[in-house]
């Protein structure tokens, strides 16, 4: 883990709405925590997910998790009851892990060895969680990992609560009409990325790619890749 989180603090205090928060977070945050899976689910108010940035799992993990790993992860229950990090070793007695039935049912398939997540909250209640996956060989989580998880917290929930305060800020418009994936893929575009690198950071197929990028440009009434970034640059990541 890097030494300082203060240039992510700074990065999450200067969001200028909350799609760039979710973006600037999913860009910077896997640094500090070492971690090869990562994701932002934020909730409703009746404990529906509205939005899910995940990197370095398929839609299919995603899915999986919501119907059989959410109702059994042990890890998230001991964060909606206290509103704070865990991580499976803090929650389960100790070499229990790989028998319990989240592993079984969805972590074991996708090389989750170590899981870590953290609350997200909003006038006292949970609002989000944010979700950590080491895989293979690396060392589970420590205690310093989840006081800084706890600081990073602190600091997204805090400015998320601002931005949602932030009536008169008017939201780029050509953002509403894309999908999480589809924001997702704008970003790394304008990043230089190509179709292939596109696929590969997502876990989709250069096709997919493709064919995303058709229906953004219809969404967008843009021609090219340029275009679309030039609508979209107010809410991309620098």
């Amino acid at each position: 883990m890097a030494n300082s989180l203060y240039p992510l603090f700074q990065t999450i205090a200067t969001a200028p709405t909350e799609q760039a928060l979710r973006i600037r977070f999913m860009d910077g945050i896997s640094e500090y925590f070492g971690v090869q899976r990562w994701g932002i689910y934020l909730l409703n108010s009746d404990n529906g997910l509205t939005s899910v940035d995940a990197q370095g799992v398929s839609d299919t993990f995603v899915e999986q998790y919501q119907k059989f790993g959410k109702s059994v992860d042990p890890v998230l229950q001991y964060v909606v009851q206290y509103h704070a990090p865990a991580h499976e070793e803090l929650v389960l007695p100790k070499g229990t892990w790989k028998q319990s039935e989240l592993y079984q049912r969805c972590c074991s398939t996708y090389d989750h060895e170590h899981i870590m997540t953290g609350p997200i909250v909003g006038q006292g209640q949970l609002i989000g969680t944010v979700n950590f996956a080491r895989i293979g060989h690396l060392p589970a989580f420590s205690q310093l990992d989840l006081a800084s998880l706890g600081a990073v917290c602190t600091h997204f929930s805090a400015r998320l609560a601002e931005l949602r305060k932030q009536s008169l800020v008017v939201p780029n418009p050509f953002f509403k009409r894309l999908t999480p994936r589809e924001v997702q893929i704008a970003n790394l575009v304008a990043k230089g990325l190509t179709n292939a690198e596109v696929g590969a950071e997502l876990w989709i197929t250069q096709n997919s790619v493709k064919q995303a990028l058709k229906r953004m440009f219809q969404k967008l009434e843009v021609s090219a890749r340029t275009e679309m970034v030039a609508k979209l640059r107010d809410m991309l990541q620098p």
